[in-house]
């Protein structure tokens, strides 16, 4: 059995054709599983991988002579495709321009977005990175305006059932376990965040999701490497500027929605398939505002590990 994910428990297989092959050993050098081996001049399939075939596909990509096929893991010799020429591709001055166009917009134009930009959207987020090949990133796509704010109102429900969670006798009596930036957070953002969505939801507006025409929510499986689904919302909101649309992250959603037997009841009402380690919502649109000035950002840090002499 190789690594399991909520898809497959099971490694893929290799299948090499000789009459193609050329030995160049271009499969082996990318392997990192170490699945394959030459032996007399002959590649092979290796008996003693790290974790057998994972499906990463790399083998395939690089063999100049198509004589290398992966079959299970959700992969296939039919996935591949030829790579587009350099030329197509962006530049850094390009990509850093529409990086720094991209703004946290809440102010919506009421005009849907189109099953084609959101299919785009969706085509470039499967491109994104991941811990473990096949992906096992889920998204919840809520594609109209009345599906995003179905949505809103019914976490607001939720939220309601949810209130000891901010209660002052529940943060005092979590602070010796959880630490005084988790008592700070819960003070300073989480308790006023429920105060925010209920109190603005009882006069018919809606801070949730500020009623954006499209939503999705990225999250993974038990098996998930915890990044993958950020990476892959992160992928979306980058393609979705390049398709004219304003993008936001919405962060006060995922983690009340994870552990406990109400959220467990109103993921499987919102047709969300998994508890996630990590997850990200994110609205899309039309924006109804022009930013004119972007901001210098910076890291909390950035240190040069120094060489160490022996």
């Amino acid at each position: 059995m190789a690594i399991p994910t909520s898809r497959t428990k099971d490694k893929a297989e290799i299948r090499i054709n000789y009459e193609k092959c050329t030995v160049c050993g271009s499969c082996v050098n990318v392997c990192k599983d170490f699945s394959l081996k030459i032996v007399n001049q002959k590649v092979v399939v290796s008996d003693t991988p790290c974790f057998g075939c994972i499906a990463c596909g790399h083998c395939m990509a690089v063999c100049p002579s198509d004589a290398i096929e992966i079959h299970g893991r959700m992969l296939s010799p039919d996935n591949m495709f030829v790579l587009p020429d350099i030329e197509k591709s962006t530049d850094y001055d390009e990509l850093l321009a529409l990086l720094q166009c991209r703004r946290s917009i809440r102010e919506f134009k009421d005009k849907p977005v189109s099953e084609e930009l959101i299919n785009k959207i969706l085509e470039a987020a499967k491109t994104a990175p991941m811990g473990l090949p096949p992906s096992d990133v889920n998204v919840l796509v809520l594609d109209s305006k009345e599906k995003v704010q179905g949505f809103a109102t019914d976490y607001c429900n939720f939220l309601k059932r949810m209130k000891w969670l901010v209660s002052d006798w529940f943060i005092a009596l979590m602070r010796p376990f959880w630490g005084k930036p988790m008592d700070e957070m819960f003070k300073g953002f989480v308790r006023p965040l429920f105060d925010i969505y209920l109190g603005n939801m009882d006069k018919g507006i809606n801070l949730v999701n500020y009623d954006a025409p499209l939503a999705m929510y990225f999250y993974g499986s038990p098996y998930t490497d915890p990044a993958d689904p950020i990476v892959a919302a992160t992928y979306a909101m980058i393609a979705a500027e390049s398709l004219g649309l304003g993008t936001c992250m919405l962060g006060g959603v995922h983690p009340l929605i994870q552990s406990g037997k109400k959220a467990k009841k109103f993921r499987e009402q919102q047709g969300i398939k998994f508890a996630s380690r990590e997850g990200l919502f994110v609205i899309f649109g039309y924006s109804n505002v022009k930013y004119l000035k972007g901001i210098h950002r910076n890291f909390a840090s950035v240190e040069a590990i120094p060489i160490h002499s022996v």
